[in-house]
């Protein structure tokens, strides 16, 4: 598994971490697979503090597919860059149709654990090659999601995979989340994905740059609402909403929504 592929396990353990103190998600297979594999993470990765970013992101993520859900019952969620993610089993529902796609080493590893129905398929590809789109049937919606991916991707790559997705499907509803690209520069020197040999990431300032395809920026997310911090208790909750949830955060890290309509 190569240095990007390991960073699933970042996420991974903040799920684990979050659902054991009962904070923000319920989450027994993160916390069970966190157990089973005993990855070794060290420093700012194994932080409680990122762990409570990576339950905050994870609650929005899951929040934002049940509502879109709600709205377009028919439609099909691809889940790019899954990793070892059981948000499927975190929403809850019964789904039209579920994809979750990732390289074809972490779906292999994805498959100790994980089980394929009719209505849940795995995709092993690399996102950035347009082939595994057509793997999926062309339906009328999709509710795409994209968790810890875009920083791994040029704004290039970004693109190309918006004009690929908005030429196979008619309607859809996309999430991602983004550093910007001062958290790009400083990533090379202060992320946790360090810790892991990753030191090459990818920054937006302008999400309208990823306009393609007939896809429209539809509005901005906070990755720290008050709901969540107000979760934290004591000190936590203070140094968390000063530190991790400040002006200089909003600087770093952005969640966007995008649409496809026809």
């Amino acid at each position: 598994m190569n240095n990007v592929n390991k960073t699933l396990y970042i996420p991974l353990y903040g799920k684990a971490y979050v659902s054991k103190k009962g904070l923000f998600i319920e989450d027994k297979k993160a916390e069970y697979i966190w157990e089973k594999e005993s990855f070794e993470l060290k420093g700012k990765s194994k932080s409680k503090w990122l762990a409570y970013y990576m339950g905050m992101r994870s609650f929005l993520f899951d929040e934002w597919v049940k509502n879109k859900s709600e709205v377009l019952k028919d439609a099909v969620v691809i889940h790019i860059g899954c990793g070892m993610d059981n948000r499927i089993g975190r929403v809850d529902r019964a789904v039209n149709m579920w994809y979750d796609v990732d390289f074809p080493n972490v779906i292999e590893e994805r498959k100790r654990y994980y089980v394929e129905t009719e209505n849940y398929r795995m995709i092993g590809a690399d996102v950035r090659d347009d082939d595994w789109i057509s793997e999926i049937p062309e339906t009328n919606s999709v509710i795409v999601v994209m968790e810890g991916v875009s920083m791994y991707m040029t704004e290039e790559e970004i693109g190309s995979l918006f004009e690929a997705l908005g030429n196979r499907f008619k309607n859809i509803s996309l999430m991602m989340d983004s550093y910007t690209v001062l958290a790009a520069k400083l990533s090379k020197y202060k992320n946790p994905i360090n810790d892991v040999g990753v030191t090459l990431v990818y920054g937006v300032d302008n999400p309208r740059i990823f306009e393609k395809g007939g896809f429209v920026f539809s509005e901005e997310h906070s990755l720290t609402p008050e709901k969540l911090i107000n979760q934290l208790r004591g000190a936590e909750k203070i140094i968390f909403k000063n530190l991790y949830a400040g002006k200089l955060s909003k600087k770093l890290y952005k969640l966007f929504e995008y649409k496809k309509e026809t």
